[in-house]
């Protein structure tokens, strides 16, 4: 059995969060419709949905499954690659603009998802940190091998090649599609805020129906207890295969929003390395384990900080590590998580109603 208290709560939970993430863009709309938004934070509105997208699929993967990894910017730099190559491809043949993409974020995400599910089946059955080595692997080995991957294409079709691109053969006429290093070249920019938004709005419907399904209370049984889960028939590697799936596909969607605001492409350390993965676990962590929406704030906070102390050459490093050290200590302290407890809404509503008793 389960409490209906809970599961009420946790519906009204999601709906606070749906609701924050409409409001918020409806404020950008009227701040950037009446011109009160530099270009600057303009330019930041897409990047905020990729990282916003990409730290609630790593919450669900270390939140409610408990795995750690580190390698969901493979996840991203996969799908990013998929889908821009798709697009490339089709860039030529015709295809309605709106609907390539809508092919293109469908492809990202299925190939992210197919490659968590193909890196979960040894992976998942283990115990212990191997997830965490292995992902991190996954994402290198995926950041090297677009580095070295040239494909174009001709009347003949497609050619591969790992060497350089003199090795494709390709006719005269024939176009580059992956480059090397180079990477992709001449991707449409099609990301905006608003498939932004939609696409943070649809990650989170379908991280919440999971975390509050049937599906989801096993997978968190799982993570709490793993004997005690497996010594009541729950099938445990079977819904950690799910979870992780799921989770590699929201954060190959985050990738194809990211392949579509850039004009160029490349696997570079800086967008698909270590310090991404990194970068995507301190919005967690910060946020709070197991909080979509903690998880969206804090990548939000994080991301703009910089940018806006960019003017405080000296003291923006410094005043951004007392930033992260603060939010820590709010989040994570025993006091602060008593102090907002004993403050929140539902405290004060409590001592009034005992008051009136």
């Amino acid at each position: 059995m389960f409490d209906k208290n809970n599961t009420k709560k946790a519906t009204r939970d999601s709906f606070v969060t749906y609701g924050i993430v409409i409001l918020v863009f409806i404020i950008v709309q009227v701040m950037v419709g009446t011109g009160s938004m530099s270009s600057l934070m303009q330019g930041l509105l897409v990047p905020l949905c990729i990282y916003s997208i990409a730290a609630i699929g790593l919450n669900l993967c270390v939140g409610y499954l408990g795995e750690l990894s580190l390698g969901h910017a493979g996840f991203m730099c996969v799908g990013a690659f998929s889908s821009a190559f798709f697009t490339k491809y089709m860039v030529d043949t015709g295809m309605n603009e709106n609907l390539r993409f809508v092919l293109a974020i469908i492809i990202g995400t299925l190939t992210a998802a197919l490659f968590g599910f193909l890196i979960g089946i040894p992976v998942l059955r283990l115990q212990g940190d191997y997830l965490a080595i292995v992902t991190l692997a996954f994402g290198e080995i995926i950041k090297n091998v677009m580095n070295v991957l040239y494909v174009g294409k001709d009347s003949k079709g497609l050619h591969f090649s790992v060497s350089d691109a003199s090795a494709l053969k390709m006719e005269e006429e024939g176009k580059m599609i992956i480059n090397g290093p180079k990477g992709i070249t001449g991707t449409p920019h099609q990301a905006s805020f608003v498939i932004g938004i939609i696409l943070i709005l649809i990650s989170l419907i379908i991280v919440y129906n999971l975390v509050n399904s049937r599906t989801g209370r096993a997978v968190m049984a799982i993570r709490d207890n793993r004997i005690a889960a497996e010594s009541v028939g729950i099938p445990v590697t079977k819904f950690k295969l799910m979870a992780f799936t799921i989770s590699a596909a929201v954060a190959g969607t985050a990738g194809v929003l990211y392949a579509h605001n850039l004009s160029t492409l490349t696997a570079l350390p800086a967008n698909f390395g270590y310090n991404m993965s990194i970068m995507l676990l301190v919005f967690v962590v910060l946020g709070g384990m197991g909080s979509f929406r903690g998880s969206m704030i804090a990548a939000v906070l994080l991301t703009m900080l910089p940018e806006v102390l960019r003017g405080l050459s000296d003291y923006r490093m410094l005043i951004y590590a007392i930033v992260l050290i603060a939010m820590m200590l709010f989040n994570w302290a025993p006091k602060s998580i008593e102090w907002r407890q004993r403050h929140s809404l539902k405290g004060l509503f409590s001592k009034k109603t005992k008051g009136v008793q």
